[in-house]
């Protein structure tokens, strides 16, 4: 729990609100480094219920358009849902979705935070509503900046890029400094940093076989999936099938898809943690070596979530929550410079 000294020397807890907030990955992330979360919205009820579960009953388990009015809180975060910018979406043109964002400002209205972060997927900070919302807020007063940042350069052993929006009305906008760096793309600003963090570096700790405890969930594929995994070398995809072994739809498809049907590397970082990780047919989530897609622990591994965070509901479900999440690491990183900035209008 962090305490920020007041000019009057009277210590302040500094709170925390989340919305859309899914498991709470953002909200450890702020959590760890001691911020206190004290509210939260989420319409999707196991999510809501894994949030909980890890940081007590102050969950909304509804519809963000049916809030009325917001709480006071020091800090708010959260992610809308990315469906309508995401480039795996359809692109609906007016996608509700995609107005989500208001309600950010209007929470900012009611709160009057000190910051606020905005995470989404990347297509999110050149868009039409994206720029809406950087004017909005700073119409009330806040100085924002967005920029996308990659979580493998924040010690993720995961190559997922987002958006993320801050905005202060402490001192000037202060995103963190990367930690890690491509160890094949070394130049004189990367020097010095740590190598990007391996996915042998998040799993390799755990049984090559799956024990059906803690998440360490098995699958029971076909014998013909067993067979398409035997042919996948470290690093291959579905190219690296043998013809009789290819679906129909594959043999007709000969470009794209390179991800498909493809084996990790244990020794470079995880591509991005979708929501369907333990199905092999929509990207690369073959283990590096077993011949098996990962397990639920090790997609929550490579997400940042420690061993005992609990998660609710279905195995679907989790996988859902799994990930929707926002990388831990990268969360405290950003949580740390919004400390920062705190600290720093409180110097001033």
């Amino acid at each position: 729990m962090i305490s920020l000294k007041l000019k009057d020397g009277q210590a302040k807890v500094l709170t925390l609100m989340d919305l859309f907030s899914g498991a709470g990955g953002f909200t450890l992330g702020f959590a760890q480094v001691g911020f206190v979360p004290v509210f939260s919205v989420e319409i999707d009820k196991d999510a809501a219920s894994t949030y909980e579960t890890n940081f007590g009953p102050h969950c909304r388990k509804d519809d963000i358009n049916d809030i009325k009015t917001f709480p006071d809180a020091d800090v708010i975060i959260g992610g809308p849902p990315c469906q309508g910018f995401s480039n795996l979406g359809s692109h609906i043109p007016n996608d509700p979705r995609n107005q989500l964002w208001r309600h950010y400002i209007r929470a900012l209205k009611d709160a009057r935070p000190l910051v606020f972060v905005v995470e989404n997927v990347p297509p999110l900070l050149k868009s039409e509503e994206g720029q809406e919302l950087i004017r909005q807020a700073r119409k009330l007063g806040y100085r924002v900046e967005g920029r996308v940042l990659n979580s493998a350069d924040y010690g993720v052993p995961q190559i997922r890029k987002r958006t993320i929006i801050i905005g202060s009305r402490t001192s000037v906008v202060n995103f963190p400094e990367p930690t890690h760096a491509d160890p094949g793309k070394r130049d004189s600003l990367t020097r010095h940093r740590l190598d990007w963090t391996t996915v042998r570096q998040a799993i390799g700790d755990l049984p090559l076989e799956p024990t059906n405890t803690s998440l360490h969930l098995g699958r029971n594929p076909t014998p013909m999936s067993l067979e398409r995994y035997r042919h996948i070398p470290p690093g291959g995809n579905r190219w690296n099938l043998p013809v009789e072994l290819m679906p129909e739809c594959w043999k007709k498809k000969t470009k794209g898809g390179t991800d498909l049907f493809g084996r990790l590397h244990w020794d470079g970082p995880c591509v991005t943690i979708r929501t369907e990780f333990f199905k092999p047919e929509k990207g690369r989530y073959l283990h590096p070596e077993a011949h098996r897609p990962i397990t639920h622990r090790e997609a929550a591994r490579i997400q940042g979530f420690p061993d005992n965070f609990v998660f609710k509901g279905s195995k679907t479900e989790i996988a859902r929550q799994i990930g929707n999440a926002i990388p831990v690491k990268l969360a405290h990183a950003i949580a740390k410079s919004v400390l920062d900035m705190i600290y720093e209008r409180d110097i001033k």
